[in-house]
């Protein structure tokens, strides 16, 4: 690649060169003193150019005529000539820029396409770009000072910009730290653009050309003013609004170059979005790239256009001989060296090219519908997508469902299968437990039907104490038997309503029917619809396959323009079906999903009206057992009532007749001991016996002497000595339990107050204790 930074004799020769061919349609409108400025610069050019072919032969013969060095200096007075002609005018042009822009546009339009000198570039592009007074230009120092999101990309491709230009060779040259200064600079400034490739390029040229802080200003300009701000947006709409356009100017100026691209899949995005993102500065070398941007500089991205379709008609015939990588070849290898010795043929090319600015525009408004409408749909096809992925999950979910359903019909009549066996089991226990309290109801009554019969006896003098103790004992075991008989049958019922609430939960035989019934129908209407999916398919790819084998014949570019539209409307025809063809496998299969969607709603919402009327039977079901709830509660607590009240009156009884045994026993007691008097009283009055041994009477051994003092005055005295008691044991035999209650009620009475309780306690003591154990 060539140096940009140009000696003046080399700048001098590239500002002034021009085109040999007549000037521009601009040029007719030029005032006669602005026509001989042209053709005196023309002829300055003209002589320039012969000066430099003649050097160019005595280089290549090395010959040393004395006509070449004649030649020689000639060119050399003509070359200072035009060299101070040009600084001259450039300088006025510059010194005097609004009068030449408001007076003389048209004549700086035609100097600036003949090229600008390489020293005045920087005045001259900050006067084109309005860059001399810009505010942000105060900012740049502190703008270095702050750190960028996008340093970390700038140094990436820092290395990658210019790399065989000596100003930015090196890792850490001057040119790489200035170009990432501007770089990082402007990423501050436009957060929304940030940095993107390809506006490196641009900032390296302007750095050639002038310091950070102008370049920087000048980049600013023209990021806002010259559209490259829309141009590299992370959306790049711009950029696709220009090819865009270039591919209609290309369809227009070459239609058969046109057709070549598309039948080659060349797409115009792969050759021209370097031409606008870099202004050809990637394509070109420098001299050749700068004085297209001296033109960008005033007319704007106008020139890409222009340039870029004189490039493809250069090189049309070539072209059209390649195939698809043999033409990406070409764009890289031969096109940008095309016009290194002449950059002013590529500028008349360029203007020989049909440019219409209200197409453009009308081409930029369609475009803009033309993205609208591609939003649009897109927008509907996300939702479509949208809709469809949550129709899957659906059908997903539904088919789950569908599984966990079938799961708890089969668990479901296997629970039933296994809760009427339990049920039956359950049965026969409270069976048995019924048995069981009707054995311990028929005890019940006997004994209540015994303590009738004791309480009609009860003035029987022979009933004893164990007696008593027994029926006790038994009443008290028909009770523990009666209570634990309750308890069982209470849990037995528990049980059996438990079973019932479980037995209710599951589907009766009919639901369950039905159920598989509509599973059965549901698989049978699944089946259909891959079937029908299929056949679709299989169409759709019997299209496909016609439609590439149609496509593979190719080769149409050679025909007639009539076959060639003829085939183009087929291929559009084919097109048009295979789309529709698969319109219609979407739309067959979308409507087969969407019937399967409302079966499945309609078996859910069947299942759903079913477990309403399943809940609104275990409702009642509930309000009706709390009644019955409430109702036996009510009647346990009068149960325990009525228990209570007749466990107080049997205790009473009991006490009733432990105290009328204890009369009972008392009086018999009374009655012995006053025999036992009688029969001493009898004997004493018979007078002493003959003999003074102990007398055996019934096992009663007396004194022999006995003194009147001695004899007891009364009957407790008598008892007192214990002679009531050994004539007792002697007369009645007892039991140890009877001795020891007669051995109790023979102890000295203290007082006559108190009596009966402390008898009625010593008399309920034993039996007590005989309940107890």
């Amino acid at each position: 690649m060539a140096s940009p930074t140009l000696s003046p004799d080399s700048s001098s020769q590239e500002a002034l060169s021009a085109p040999t061919c007549s000037p521009t349609s601009d040029s007719e409108n030029l005032s006669p003193d602005e026509l001989e400025l042209l053709a005196k610069l023309e002829e300055q050019n003209r002589l320039l150019e012969a000066d430099s072919k003649s050097m160019r032969s005595m280089n290549g013969s090395r010959r040393n005529s004395g006509s070449s060095l004649v030649s020689s200096s000639s060119a050399s007075s003509n070359l200072s000539h035009l060299e101070e002609d040009t600084w001259i005018l450039w300088g006025r042009i510059a010194n005097e820029w609004e009068e030449w822009r408001r007076r003389k546009e048209k004549l700086l339009k035609e100097l600036i396409r003949k090229g600008i000198p390489h020293h005045f570039r920087a005045i001259v592009w900050q006067l084109l770009c309005s860059a001399t007074d810009m505010p942000v230009k105060n900012q740049y120092s502190e703008l270095l000072k702050m750190s960028s999101p996008c340093e970390k990309l700038i140094r990436r491709d820092i290395a990658r910009t210019y790399p065989e230009h000596e100003f930015f060779k090196g890792q850490d040259s001057l040119g790489q730290e200035v170009l990432f200064n501007v770089m990082k600079a402007y990423s501050l400034v436009d957060r929304e653009v940030g940095y993107c490739q390809g506006s490196a390029f641009i900032v390296g040229l302007l750095l050639m050309q002038m310091p950070e802080e102008e370049a920087f200003c000048v980049f600013v300009r023209l990021m806002q003013e010259y559209r490259l701000r829309e141009l590299f947006k992370p959306s790049m709409a711009e950029l696709g609004l220009c090819i865009y356009q270039f591919e209609y100017m290309l369809q227009e100026q070459l239609p058969d170059l046109n057709t070549h691209f598309r039948s080659q899949s060349f797409h115009t995005s792969m050759y021209a979005s370097s031409w606008f993102l870099t202004l050809f500065l990637t394509t070109f070398p420098l001299p050749v790239a700068t004085r297209v941007f001296d033109i960008f500089m005033y007319e704007g991205l106008e020139i890409v256009f222009r340039v870029g379709l004189a490039l493809l008609q250069v090189n049309q015939t070539e072209l059209m001989q390649l195939d698809m990588e043999g033409m990406s070849q070409y764009f890289q290898r031969v096109i940008p060296r095309q016009f290194d010795s002449c950059p002013d043929k590529l500028i008349l090319k360029a203007y020989q090219v049909k440019y219409n600015p209200k197409k453009m525009k009308r081409l930029e408004k369609e475009y803009a519908a033309m993205k609208s409408k591609e939003m649009e749909e897109q927008i509907e096809i996300k939702r479509l997508r949208t809709e469809n992925r949550l129709l899957k999950q659906r059908i997903e979910t539904l088919e789950k469902e569908s599984a966990a359903l079938a799961d708890r019909l089969i668990q479901g009549q296997v629970t039933r299968a296994q809760e009427a066996e339990e049920n039956y089991v359950i049965k026969r226990e409270l069976a048995v437990v019924r048995q069981q309290c009707s054995s311990a109801a028929e005890d019940l009554q006997k004994a209540q039907s015994t303590i009738r019969q004791l309480q009609e006896q009860q003035d029987n003098p022979r009933l004893t104490e164990d007696f008593v103790a027994h029926l006790e004992t038994e009443l008290e075991q028909s009770r523990l038997r009666e209570t634990e008989t309750l308890g069982a049958l209470r849990e037995m019922q528990d049980k059996v309503l438990d079973m019932e609430k479980r037995n209710s939960s599951l589907p009766d035989e009919n639901n369950v029917a039905r159920l598989q019934e509509e599973l059965k129908a549901l698989k049978v209407r699944e089946g259909e619809a891959v079937a029908s999916a299929r056949e679709l398919k299989l169409q759709l790819q019997e299209l496909s396959d016609t439609w590439q084998a149609h496509l593979s014949r190719g080769g149409r570019w050679k025909e007639s323009p009539r076959k060639l539209v003829l085939g183009e409307l087929q291929d559009e025809l084919m097109s048009v079906r295979l789309r529709e063809a698969q319109a219609l496998a979407e739309g067959r299969e979308l409507r087969q999903r969407v019937v399967e969607l409302e079966t499945q709603d309609h078996i859910h919402r069947n299942l759903l009206n079913r477990v309403e009327a399943e809940r609104a039977a275990l409702q009642e079901k509930l309000q009706y057992l709390a009644a019955q709830n409430k109702g036996l509660q009510t009647q346990l607590s009068e149960s325990r009532r009525k228990q209570a009240e007749a466990e107080c009156k049997s205790k009473e009884e009991v006490m009733a007749v432990r105290l009328r045994e204890a009369d009972s026993m008392a009086a018999v007691a009374e009655m012995r001991q006053r025999i036992a008097e009688l029969e001493i009283q009898v004997r004493l009055l018979k007078g002493p016996p003959p003999f003074e041994d102990p007398l055996a009477f019934d096992g009663l051994g007396l004194a022999r002497h006995l003194d009147e003092d001695s004899l007891p005055s009364s009957d407790e005295e008598l008892l007192g000595v214990g002679v009531g008691a050994a004539l007792q044991d002697s007369l009645y035999p007892l039991s140890p339990r009877d001795a020891r209650f007669f051995r109790r009620l023979e102890r000295p009475a203290k007082d006559s107050e108190g009596s009966s309780d402390s008898d009625a306690d010593e008399l309920a003591a034993p039996y007590s204790q005989g309940l107890d154990n």
